[in-house]
Parts: C-alpha cells; structure tokens; sequence
C-alpha cells in the first residue's frame, strides 16, 4: 500500500501546464481542468485546459520544428528514444504510481504498462537507423530508379485513457524515430501520465517543438482546427468508431495521412479439444487486463458444448476469487472503472443480458460505496441478440454462449462490424490454422490470451481502424516514398 505523502509527492513533481514549444505554460485563458482518482471520487490534481488559440500555437510549434528535425542524424534520433526509454524504466514505480491515481488498474499492472510503453521507445530507437530506399534499373533500360523514404510531416495524435502511457509511446517513438513532430492530446481523465513522458523526453534531449501536448476538455474545438489547419500531415487515433469516423470526415479536407485503433468486439473461441485450464488462464488475460478496459478484451465468449459447463465453473472460480479495490493497496486485482459514465455502460449491458434470458455465473453488480468499481462477472446463457454480443463492454463481464460447429462458431464470431482481435483455443493444429485464415480480425491469439508486442504490428480491419501500429511497419506509416526517375544511363 502507497502511503499519502509518497502519492503527493508524485503527482507534485508532474508538470500541469501545457508543453508547446519546448515550455510549460498555462492555457492562455488560464482555463483549469480536474483530475480525479476513479477509485475515490477526489480530485488529485489541476491541469491547464487548452483552448482552440492554444492547440494552434502547438502546431506552429511542431511546424517550425519539422525541417530541423526532419535533417537531424537517424542515429541521434534514436539516442533519444533510447534514452527516454531507460529513463522510464528507472522511474517505473512512481509513473506506475501517478497511473494507478489517475486511471484505477493496480500497480502490478501499472508496472507492466511503463514496462511495455518503454519498449516501444526502445524498438524505434533502433528503427530510426533503418530506415532504407531502393535503387533499380528500369525494365527497358535506360533510366533509373531512385526510391527515398522522408518524414510524413507534423503529427496529430489522440490518445486513450486505457493505455495512457503505452497509447502514447506507440505513437510518439515512430514519429520521432521517422523525423516527424507532432501535437499528441491525451485524454482529459488521464493526462498526467502524458504530461510526465513529455519531460521525460524533454530531459532525454528531445528539441524544443518536436513534441507538444495539449490537454483539452472541448476536444472538438481544439484539434479540429489543427486538422483542417493544412501544416498537419497526419492524424494517428486510439479510440471508439464513432470518433474515428468523424476524424476522417475531418482529415478527408486536406487530405491527411491517417491511422486509427479503434473499437472492437474481440470473440474468444474454445474447442472441445483444448486445454480448458490453459483457456481459462487465457481468458483471465483477455479479459481482466485492464479491468477489461482495452479494445483487446475478450468480449464475446464462444464455448463449444462439450467443455462449455467445465469452462464457465472454472473461470466463475477464477473471477469471483479476485480481489476489489483501490489499485495503490496490496493484493487488489482489480481496479475501478475510470468514471460513472463507464460503469453505468457496464450495468446497463448486464441488464439487457439478463432481460434476454442469460444467467449470472458470478458477479453481476456494480460495488456500493465510493469510487466506479464493477464485480468481475461471468454470464451464462448469453443469447446473441444481447447488446453484450454486439457492444464493446469496456469492464470485467465475460459472456459465455454456447456452439455446436466450427461453422458456428465463425458466423458468431465475424458478426460484427469490428475486426481488431480475436482469441482461439484448441489443439488441433489444422483447425488453428484453418480458423485463423477464416476469422476477419487484423490479429488473433492462438493459444494465448495477449497479442500486444512492440515487435508486432498492432491494428485491425473492418469497422476497427486503418494501418499498423509496431513491428517493422510501424515506422512506414510516419515516412513517404519519393520516387525519382534518373534518366541519360544506358
């Protein structure tokens, strides 16, 4: 358990004001938003609220500095994020601190986060240096072919509140890595963590203007302008269709580079063949990480008859064991949702759940007291017209429905309009790549319940976003190709 002093001192050492240019400064309203622990109610901290002057100072900021930046070494850009990549992890337990304050999941898995959102800055450290063209004769002779790859240009970039470190550095490390500036806002119920990997970068050497973040409440009123603006060239997005959809109406006038992550309504299939112990661990991952606030989260759970009664007793087991609480305490597995307007999705979806005939298994209600906790949950008995089977749940709840076929359990599974991810458990090595070929998701966990990896490329299909994040393509979607025909060579 952290004690009060420890979590003042954290929050205190975080910048609160908004980072343009290279300064902290306040909104130049001196317009203030509050912070709140999710697991409380209490407000742990003021933070300047951009206004729409604001967020265009920022991208004049990142304008300037594109040239200068664009012709810096690779390799110094690299040493960058390498740098800011240890720097994060020497100072793993406070930014896992401030993030437990700000969004609610435990420490353990705050940890695991810093781990994981560093390891993106350390992955494109050493992608900056690969960056490569290509030369080539034409196929009739007598030219040439010269393909470069160069900065896409200033970046718009807005962030999450369930991932508010890792959402970040999977943006920011191929941006800086490709040459790019940027202004990245993040979310208004976590934008601590944000502001804190803004210093940290700003210590590790990063040029004034290259990085910017603005922290705003009316979100639509300060970054559509930078959109529409012109200098931007791209919008990399984190979050719910709905958003993505008018970000694009929005990017279709200047034509900008896009790229987005956003909803998904990931299935979880298990076979009569499969290991129902190894399953339910997957499920435990799938599910919980997060408090099931992720868009990776097992959302509809297909159990084939055979082990469909083994596997909803065991994972009742599971999830009824874990313990509730304040993320800062010792033992707590589970965290709050990140606000009322989250928990309350959460109990309306059971309710309709339960209103079309499904059972609870274990769980099934909101915590009484302070704070937005949610009982981890399993439903039994879930028909598929349930708003469950077509909604992002965004909270502990594990609908499980029952399948007869193979066949049946991919129609269930590809009725959605969302393809980011989807989980497969079975033995049967055939069936694992024949089901994998079927499933329409940009990703899909075989035999395992986490699919995240910097070395991966991150993204879905569908209804679920355009382009990679990670891998060895992340970095291709912050450079254009050049093409330059070399004529007179025979």
């Amino acid at each position: 358990m952290t004690n009060p002093d420890l979590e003042r001192t954290v929050l205190e050492s975080v910048p609160t004001g908004l980072l343009i240019g290279g300064e902290w400064r306040p909104a130049s309203n001196g317009a203030t938003t509050k912070v709140e622990d999710p697991a409380t109610g209490e407000v742990l901290a003021e933070v300047a609220d951009a206004t729409p002057e604001d967020g265009m100072a920022a991208l004049t900021a990142a304008h300037e500095a594109q040239a200068g930046f664009a012709a810096m070494a690779p390799r110094e850009r690299g040493e960058i994020l390498r740098r800011a990549y240890e720097a994060m992890l020497a100072r793993t337990d406070e930014l896992a601190l401030l993030m437990t304050l700000e969004m609610g999941k435990p420490l353990a898995e705050s940890r695991g986060e810093v781990t994981y959102a560093a390891e993106f800055f350390r992955w494109f450290s050493e992608e900056a240096v690969r960056i490569d063209g290509g030369y080539a004769t034409a196929p009739a002779g007598g030219s040439r072919f010269l393909v470069m790859k160069q900065p896409v240009g200033p970046c718009v970039f807005i962030t999450p509140w369930n991932f508010p470190l890792a959402m970040g550095s999977r943006k920011i490390g191929p941006a800086i890595a490709a040459g790019c500036t940027a202004v990245i806002k993040p979310a208004p119920q976590t934008p601590l963590s944000m502001f804190a990997l803004g210093q940290i970068l700003l210590d590790a050497g990063l040029p004034p203007g290259v990085l910017n973040v603005i922290n705003a409440t009316d979100a639509g009123a300060v970054m559509e302008p930078i959109i529409r603006d012109g200098r931007a060239r791209k919008l990399s997005f984190t979050g719910s269709t709905g958003v993505g959809r008018k970000l694009l109406e929005q990017c279709a006038e200047k034509v900008l580079r896009t790229s987005m992550e956003l909803g998904g309504n990931a299935s979880f299939l298990v076979f009569a063949d499969a290991d129902v112990d190894a399953a339910v661990e997957g499920a435990m991952l799938a599910k919980m990480r997060n408090m099931g606030e992720a868009c990776t989260a097992a959302n509809r759970f297909y159990v084939q008859r055979g082990v469909a009664e083994e596997f909803a007793g065991k994972l009742a087991e599971r999830m009824g064991a874990l313990t509730v609480g304040r993320g800062t305490e010792d033992g707590v597995q589970v965290g709050p949702l990140v606000d009322a307007k989250g928990r309350d999705k959460v109990v309306d979806l059971v309710g309709d759940a339960l209103a079309h005939g499904a059972s609870v298994k274990v769980g099934g209600e909101p915590v009484a007291g302070p704070g937005y906790f949610y009982r981890p949950t399993v439903l039994t008995d879930v028909p598929q017209d349930s708003r469950l089977n077509h909604e992002e749940i965004f909270g502990p709840v594990a609908p499980i429905s029952v399948f007869d076929t193979e066949d049946e359990a991919l129609a269930a599974a590809n009725a959605t309009e969302f393809g980011l991810v989807n989980y497969v458990f079975t033995q049967n090595l055939d069936r694992a790549l024949r089901i994998s070929e079927r499933l329409e998701s940009g990703m899909v966990g075989l035999n395992t319940g986490l699919v995240s990896n910097p070395a991966a490329p991150f993204g879905g299909i569908k209804q679920s976003g355009l382009g990679r994040e990670g891998g060895t393509v992340g970095i291709d979607e912050f450079l254009e190709l050049k093409y330059v025909a070399i004529g007179g060579l025979t």
